[in-house]
This record gives structure tokens, sequence and C-alpha cells, in this order.
């Protein structure tokens, strides 16, 4: 599917999936964004435990059950069954990686947390190739330089911009993930938080803005996607100086990142792209919410025998939030995996 945004105009070749997948992947995501960014320039920051509010709803909103029906996935993708073969290979895959990496939080949670913000930089600029190759006309993307370009750009809006704008915020958030280790000596990320480190991740920053506009302007044939593009990284950009990083976290991760990939697997799934054609985006949804019930669930029981295994128990909402998200750094390493499969079999790269 490609096709130009263009609004709210109606053209022939404008199907209802084609509106659907707009109002899902691009309106939906853009809204909650602005929003919030508004009301942090109109009414200030809220207090940090009401920043916490979005990530509980994303335990059982978009969230967490983004990726939890990647046991169907890769079966989708092959045009497959979801046999027990299929099961047993996405299953081995999460208990030898998730554990390997947990391993690691116990071990060396301070390097873990290095891992982590490294992992979700390549994952979420991942997400973001998807969108503008196949839901929008790909030609400003034609090369595999300027995808890659793309995700390390986009990867680094949510994971760096922060950092430059916000390292108090940013800092205290390294400091509750490790300190569920009983480490509490963050003096290793020193120079990552100094003026001059964040001065270098800020060049890092433009550059690669830079770098990923000049090569889709120079390889595109058109300028209509390549302005989108310019577009969503002013957006991104604006929005995560704006927004303080707990919230402006809290609200892109199932607004942004987890709506795309949950279009993304809408498309793959026959009975909910019929639904989608159907103008059924509820539907649509509600048919994944339903399959990616039984694994939330799972998650929420590994996140229980975390909570128990961790040397400082998480007694407060701080405390939980550091869970949800070491719990989510886990299932996130193998859920990688799994996309970055994806990729590879729809030819992204």
């Amino acid at each position: 599917m490609n096709w130009p945004l263009s609004g709210g105009v109606s053209t022939p070749n404008r199907t209802e999936r084609d509106r659907a997948v707009f109002r899902l992947a691009f309106l939906g995501p853009w809204l909650a964004l602005a929003v919030t960014a508004l009301a942090v320039l109109v009414f200030g920051a809220p207090s940090r435990q009401l920043q916490l509010v979005p990530f509980a709803v994303s335990i059982v909103i978009f969230g967490l059950p983004h990726g939890a029906v990647d046991h169907l996935t890769l079966p989708w993708a092959y045009g497959e069954p979801p046999t027990r073969r299929w099961l047993a290979i996405v299953g081995g895959l999460y208990l030898v990686v998730g554990v390997a990496y947990t391993a690691v939080w116990f071990v060396a949670p301070v390097a873990a947390f290095g891992v982590f913000i490294l992992i979700t930089w390549f994952h979420w600029g991942q997400g973001e190739v998807h969108p503008l190759v196949e839901l929008v006309d790909p030609t400003h993307l034609r090369t595999r330089a300027a995808r890659a370009l793309t995700v390390a750009a986009r990867g680094s809006l949510p994971m760096v911009v922060p950092l430059v704008a916000f390292p108090e915020e940013y800092r205290w958030v390294a400091a509750r993930l490790v300190g569920l280790f009983g480490t509490v000596d963050l003096a290793a990320l020193d120079p990552v938080f100094s003026v001059r480190g964040r001065m270098a991740a800020g060049a890092l920053v433009a550059t690669l803005l830079v770098a990923t506009l000049a090569v889709g302007y120079r390889d595109g044939e058109g300028r209509r996607t390549w302005a989108v593009d310019i577009g969503e990284l002013l957006f991104l950009t604006a929005y995560f100086v704006i927004v303080p990083p707990i919230l402006a976290i809290g609200i892109f991760f199932p607004c942004w990142h987890s709506v795309r990939h949950i279009t993304r697997l809408l498309l793959l799934d026959e009975s909910a792209a019929a639904r989608l054609d159907a103008g059924e985006l509820g539907g649509a949804l509600a048919r994944f919410g339903r399959l990616a019930t039984p694994m939330t669930v799972g998650a929420l029981a590994i996140f229980g025998g975390l909570a128990l295994a961790v040397p400082a128990s998480p007694v407060d909402g701080a405390g939980l939030f550091a869970l949800y998200l070491v719990g989510i750094a886990v299932v996130t390493a193998p859920h990688v995996v799994v996309v970055t499969v994806l990729d590879l079999r729809e030819g992204i790269w």
C-alpha cells in the first residue's frame, strides 16, 4: 500500500483501508503528541507521579500488547498457520535472548541500561521505516543508506534529545532502573551527562537529521513524501525538547511507536485487513486486542517474577515504573529480532 498523504481530500484511490490506516498510523499519533506538547506549553509539566500514568495505561492499551503477537507475526509474514514449530521458534527466541539479557541486568545493571538505550534507539528508529516506505509513497527512501539513516535519526529523537534537554530527569530514570539491582553509583555515566557529553549528543542528533534529509532529498524523485519526513522530524524534535522525558516517552511509546507497529500487524493479519477494507477500524483493533491478551498476561507474570527477584523490591510508583521499564527492556530484545526478520521478509532492506 503506497499512497501520498493528502489530508482529508477524497480521491478514487483512497480506499476504506487507506483512510483507516491514515487515521491509525498518522493522524492519531500526531494528535496525541501535539496535544501533549500543547498542554505542557500552556499548563506546564505535571508532577512526576502524574507523568507515570501513561506508562500504567500502556500496560493494557497499545504499549505492552504491541509486541504480544510476535508468535503470530512471522507466520503471518510467511503466509503460514501458527504451527507448533513457529511457536517453538519464537518462544525459544524469547527464552534464550530474554534470559540472557535479564542476567546482564543482575550482573552489570549500568551496562544493561546502556544496552537498553541502544536497543531502543535502533528499534524505535526501525519502527519508523515501514510507515514511510509502505504506507507513504517511498520515493525518497529508495536506498539502504537512506533507510539506515532514517533508523539512526528517528531513533535518536526519543533516546538522545531528552538527554540534551532534560539531563536531570534522564539521570533520575537511569538511577531508578539500576537501583533495582542494588547499584546507585552512576559514575560510569558521568561523561554522558556532562555538558560536553550533552553537546556531543546534540551535535550527533543534528548531524543525523541533516544527513537523513539530505540523502532523502538527493535520492528522491518527488518531494511530497520528503516533506512528510521532514515535517515529522521537526515535529518530533520539538516534542522531545518541550515535553519532559517521562511524560514524552509515556505518550510516544503507546501512541506513536506501538500504534504504528500495530497498524503493520493489522495489514499482515488477513482477518484484520478485511475489517480495515470494510472501514471497521474498531473491529480490527478489537481482534488484535483479543490475540494480544494471552501473551500480555504472560508478560505481566514475567514482570511479577522479576519484582520478586530484584534486590530492591519496588514499593512505590517510581519503583514500579522502573520495574516496568526493565521488563519492557527484557521483552524488547527478542522483539527486535522478530521485527528485523519481518523487515527482511518484507524487503525493507
